[in-house]
């Protein structure tokens, strides 16, 4: 039903095997969830947020607004920027849902100038000197091992008391799940701004602010400034007041405009034999030029 987050887990394995792959990707599960209170109010906090959102390339094809999926402009180490000003980040390198979104407002997937609104407003006391990019990496054990150890450095570095990681694509919500309980392990508390619900619950996250739209717009709608001030302003809300891990607070917030939109997302009942094949072909494609990005350095 509308009401009804959309089912990632099970629309994606069905859509893998219409695709012809025999075996569907596993996404990670942890029963066990680590857990750390704040060690100070967000009024006195210094905060760091957390991408997978990748720097424009020039060189590297179209990266958006509206842009194919661009499997050349993705990343693969975890990288840094000031948080003083206002980089350039696309989301054209991952698999958002690019029927009902463009990507065409980065604050709608990269919430730094509402964190800065809540810093002037007293709600919060700081943010840390960078921002961090996270690599949407399908090697579960290479997020674990490589990407979050990097991290959480450069997050103890920063002297930041806690981290919003704000997710993409689905595989992106695995990847800030990953990072989210690795920096949790470490006595950072974090939470998750996401609109794939069933997917950090399953990696089992410690806090989980969810918004049910379209992936690529975790951190509010597009050119609505009050909507990504909510969204900002219920993170630091739970993060200051969950008591316990697994704890998800569901935006009151909707998407504009008729709710089928949640039918469509690799969807393949909707599908007709063609565009399945044009689909595995397109797929194939974009890992080729993702392990030559990748080969190249």
């Amino acid at each position: 039903t509308s009401d009804k987050p959309i089912a990632y887990l099970e629309r994606i394995r069905a859509y893998y095997l219409a695709l012809g792959y025999d075996t569907p990707y596993r996404f990670a599960h942890y029963d066990h969830v680590p857990f750390h209170r704040p060690k100070k109010p967000m009024t006195e906090s210094r905060l760091a947020i957390v991408t997978t959102a990748a720097p424009f390339q020039h060189g590297k094809g179209d990266q958006g607004p509206g842009a194919p999926y661009n499997g050349a402009a993705k990343f693969f180490t975890v990288y840094s920027g000031p948080s003083d000003s206002d980089p350039d980040l696309r989301i054209a390198h991952v698999a958002i849902d690019r029927d009902h979104t463009t990507a065409e407002d980065q604050n709608s997937y990269f919430p730094l100038p509402a964190f800065r609104r809540l810093v002037a407003a007293g709600s919060l006391g700081g943010l840390g000197p960078r921002f961090h990019g996270l690599p949407t990496n399908r090697s579960q054990k290479t997020t674990r091992d490589v990407d979050c150890p990097e991290l959480l450095r450069r997050c103890v570095e920063d002297g930041v008391d806690a981290v919003v990681l704000v997710a993409n694509c689905p595989v992106c919500h695995q990847s800030v799940s990953l990072a989210a309980r690795h920096l949790e392990d470490a006595g950072l508390a974090s939470v998750v701004l996401g609109c794939a619900r069933d997917i950090v619950e399953h990696v089992g996250v410690p806090r989980f602010a969810f918004s049910d739209f379209p992936l690529g717009n975790a951190a509010g709608r597009p050119h609505d400034p009050e909507s990504q001030d909510l969204i900002a302003r219920l993170a630091l809300e739970v993060l200051e007041t969950a008591q316990e891990p697994r704890t998800t607070i569901q935006t009151p917030l909707t998407w504009p405009g008729p709710a089928d939109w949640k039918q469509d997302y690799s969807n393949a009942d909707r599908l007709s034999a063609e565009e399945i094949a044009a689909r595995r072909s397109a797929f194939d494609k974009g890992k080729q030029e993702a392990a030559r990005v990748r080969a190249s350095g």
